[in-house]
């Protein structure tokens, strides 16, 4: 008997149309309850068939997460000299939109099977994804905080692995402030390059903005073969200079006008060292402040080489023949 929108059911024998094959509970047909339940009841539908759940060990559903799956553009065309956060030729932005929907396919897949938590964790601060890889990133005056800094970050690398290389990215106008005042003492240029010279690693230099003074001798204190320029900025050789003190005695600025040449003396010796030129050569050149571009700064033995990849990037590109090739075959295996 049938009471508002409550249904109760009394000795109901079972019709055919039930079915217990595909779940535990009974599933009763419309046509059997049609003329005995109100509208308000229970509706039942029998417009969706019972779908067989999801195997995640299935053909289908591993190849999106097999370590050896097919790969449309081998890893083999990366170039030797692509550096950490600055590999543009392995960036998405350079991947053909096949590949592009590929890999976020298989990254979606990953993360509905494996975990959604992932998505929940926060990025980590910009200074700790740098020297995660092992990046040292300067674009600060050498005021003794940012020396310390610097320094700090050096052993530390160094200490978590002495052979793997360190990247140092300049960007920095050395002692000197935007208005090229002098802000801090020479010694702490020195300081971070002799720290430089006291590592067991490879340092690999990248100019990206400015270098100026001793962010010069920085650029130029990398290894061998690995210091690089962007193709649109300036090095500076530019001498020390000394604040104006007011009066003092005489002796007092003799006595700072001898050791403002003999940290002057220095700076052109190391230069000399790093660029292999003449002391006098590196002298004249430091009387006016000289800038450089790279043809200039490569000439002058600053810098080995340019990152401006973009004809090898195009290159290494794959045609559309190619591409359409790799995808059939793909489209086989998943098949």
């Amino acid at each position: 008997m049938a009471t508002g929108s409550v249904l109760t059911l009394r000795h109901v024998s079972l019709p055919p149309s039930i079915s217990t094959s595909h779940s535990p509970s009974l599933s009763f047909s419309p046509h059997s309850l049609s003329k005995r339940r109100p509208r308000s009841s229970l509706m039942v539908s029998n417009s969706r068939a019972p779908m067989n759940p999801v195997e995640l060990n299935s053909p289908f559903m591993s190849s999106f997460n097999s370590d050896d799956s097919f790969d449309l553009f081998p890893k083999s065309r990366k170039a030797p000299d692509n550096l950490p956060l600055l590999d543009v030729v392995a960036s998405s932005t350079f991947t053909p939109s096949l590949t592009r929907s590929r890999k976020s396919l298989q990254a979606v897949t990953r993360t509905r099977i494996d975990d959604y938590r992932q998505l929940m964790e926060p990025p980590p601060d910009l200074d700790s994804d740098l020297l995660y890889h092992r990046v040292v990133y300067i674009n600060l005056p050498f005021v003794p905080a940012v020396t310390e800094l610097i320094v700090s970050c050096l052993l530390y690398l160094q200490a978590m692995d002495p052979n793997e290389p360190i990247y140092m990215y300049i960007n920095s106008i050395g002692t000197f402030r935007e208005d090229y005042e002098p802000v801090a003492l020479e010694s702490e240029g020195f300081a971070i390059y002799d720290c430089m010279m006291s590592l067991t690693n490879e340092v690999h230099t990248v100019l990206l903005g400015t270098a100026v003074g001793h962010s010069s001798l920085l650029l130029a204190a990398g290894t061998k073969g690995k210091r690089y320029m962007m193709p649109h900025v300036r090095a500076f050789l530019q001498q020390p200079r000394m604040s104006a003190y007011g009066e003092m005695p005489t002796s007092d600025l003799v006595r700072r006008t001898r050791e403002a040449l003999i940290q002057r003396n220095k700076l052109i010796e190391l230069l000399a060292k790093h660029t292999g030129n003449s002391f006098e050569k590196v002298e004249k050149l430091m009387r006016q402040p000289y800038s450089m571009y790279f043809k200039e700064a490569k000439e002058f033995g600053l810098v080995d080489k340019s990152l401006v990849r973009g004809d090898k990037i195009r290159a290494a590109r794959p045609t559309k023949k190619e591409i359409l090739k790799r995808a059939k075959i793909l489209e086989k295996r998943q098949n």
